[in-house]
């Protein structure tokens, strides 16, 4: 495994872990798939052009733009969050409760 495949699976795997273990706000909760999202993308860029393969040069710009989507709807849902119940926090929502 070279240095750079190591950076990036560790960015991958810190990315999950704090979204696993520290689940307190749900903007870290947001972060943490934004960094994980990130890491997929430049691993899967290095990827293609290390293979010099022109067969998936459009997976990256799809990647990205579905990464993007995601941070809208979820900087959406954080807003809608943050109006109804007042904070961010994932120990107050009650998925019970419309």
């Amino acid at each position: 495994m070279t240095l750079t495949h190591f950076a990036f699976s560790s960015a991958f795997i810190l990315g999950l872990a704090g979204l696993s273990f520290h689940r307190m706000h749900l903007l870290s909760a947001l972060l943490c798939l934004e960094g994980m999202m990130l890491s997929l993308f430049i691993s899967l860029s290095l990827w293609i052009l290390q293979m010099d393969s022109t067969n998936f040069s459009a997976a990256p710009m799809l990647l990205l733009a579905f990464s993007a989507c995601e941070a809208s709807a979820g900087l959406s849902l954080l807003v809608a969050t943050a109006r109804t119940h007042g904070s961010d926090r994932l120990q107050s929502l009650n998925l019970l409760q419309c």
